[in-house]
């Protein structure tokens, strides 16, 4: 489908410009869509992006590694632990370190969190946009638990800087452990009952079926990834076809959807969140005994109290905070399962201590492309609520 204008006067109707954002609720104050419509019916649409740029990618490559990582929480920030935790795996593939297995463990259970709270906000969002407020007030106090959880991994919720190249800073809390148990009980049954709500309502189905469908292979033509591939019936998945962080460890099944529209988009996110619980579960009742962090001392700062009475750690964390280690030459790419799709990240080292180029992937910059064709033809009311199905999340519009 062309996503060329339209000619107007060789078409019927009184023809009117409408932008839909950047102000609208709908477009997160960042994203301006310039609409030519017909009455409800949208014609032609033009988007324009770069209301948010912030230069990330440039910035990076201006930072030691270990400083890259609250970058990266500002991508894709309803799931951050997911960036930080995928640029850590990216360097230490540069580098040549192995974690422990214990540390892969935990990152599943951190990303999985991750995962469920990211797609929490798309569907409840999405819920939001046809009329139902009650789910999305209901479901946050469980995405609050996620966060509580965050809390106690590393003190911080939204952006995260969870983690640090070769595993974590402290091992699980106690009292991580005993929030995580009563999250893993309590929310199923919360859950279910917003499924209840929305998976089988007609008002909500009458609303999203057929909305703005994309199929596999314009899908695949613009370069979609995660469950915006998966609602057209394509099974990609980066942790199942480039498993990373043992993943292959773990049973778990890939939804897929047949149309590619709005409802398949929001039913694959509710699936993936049950898979989610799934993989958790296995992970945590099966965490591996042993270190939280490999045995790199050039890269992993050293515990405070050796700082404060150990000669060489002290050396180490001078040297690691003021960004003095060199790395290896190469080039790699390493890319996750992000909550939005596949987040990869291009290193490429001359040999320094900060990157000499560096490249973010992120999925929510090619869904917004794509955005023009798949509006065309429907109604405002469904590019709303298409838009949200996408999850584009502005930060990760312009690196």
């Amino acid at each position: 489908m062309s996503t060329e204008p339209l000619e107007i006067d060789t078409l019927e109707g009184e023809f009117s410009t409408l932008n839909l954002g950047p102000t609208h609720p709908a477009t997160h104050g960042i994203f301006q869509n310039i609409l030519t419509m017909n009455g409800e019916r949208i014609y032609h649409s033009e988007q324009t992006v770069g209301y948010i740029h912030r230069a990330f990618e440039k910035i990076a490559e201006h930072r030691p590694f270990n400083q890259i990582t609250p970058l990266t929480d500002r991508l894709n920030y309803c799931s951050s632990p997911i960036n930080n935790l995928g640029w850590h795996m990216t360097v230490e593939k540069l580098i040549g370190c192995t974690v422990p297995k214990r540390v892969d463990y935990m990152r599943v259970v951190i990303m999985e969190l991750a995962r469920i709270a990211d797609h929490l906000v798309c569907n409840t969002v999405i819920a939001v946009d046809t009329g139902a407020l009650t789910g999305f007030t209901y479901m946050f106090q469980e995405r609050e638990k996620i966060y509580e959880l965050y809390e106690e991994v590393c003190g911080a919720r939204l952006t995260t800087n969870i983690g640090r190249i070769g595993g974590f800073e402290r091992d699980f809390s106690p009292a991580f452990h005993q929030k995580l148990k009563k999250f893993l009980a309590e929310f199923p049954k919360k859950f279910q009952e917003f499924c209840d709500l929305t998976e089988r309502n007609r008002v909500f189905m009458d609303r999203v079926i057929n909305a703005c469908p994309f199929d596999a292979e314009r899908s695949l033509n613009y370069g979609f990834t995660g469950p915006n591939l998966r609602a057209a019936g394509v099974d990609y998945d980066v942790r199942v076809m480039n498993p990373y962080s043992s993943y292959q460890d773990f049973d778990f099944i890939i939804p897929v959807g047949i149309s590619g529209d709005t409802y398949d988009r929001y039913m694959v996110r509710q699936k993936e969140i049950w898979e989610s619980v799934k993989i958790i579960n296995q992970a945590y009742n099966n965490l591996p005994e042993g270190d939280y962090h490999a045995d790199v001392p050039e890269f992993y700062l050293p515990p405070k109290d050796d700082v404060y009475n150990n000669m060489e750690a002290l050396i180490y964390h001078f040297k690691i905070v003021m960004g003095e280690m060199d790395v290896p030459k190469g080039e790699v790419y390493h890319s996750v399962e992000g909550g939005n799709g596949e987040l990869g990240y291009y290193l490429v080292s001359d040999g320094g201590r900060k990157p000499f180029r560096l490249h973010f992937r992120r999925p929510c910059f090619i869904y917004y492309q794509a955005y023009p064709e798949m509006i065309k033809g429907c109604l405002l009311s469904d590019a709303v609520v298409t838009l949200s199905s996408l999850n584009v999340i502005a930060g990760e519009l312009d690196a």
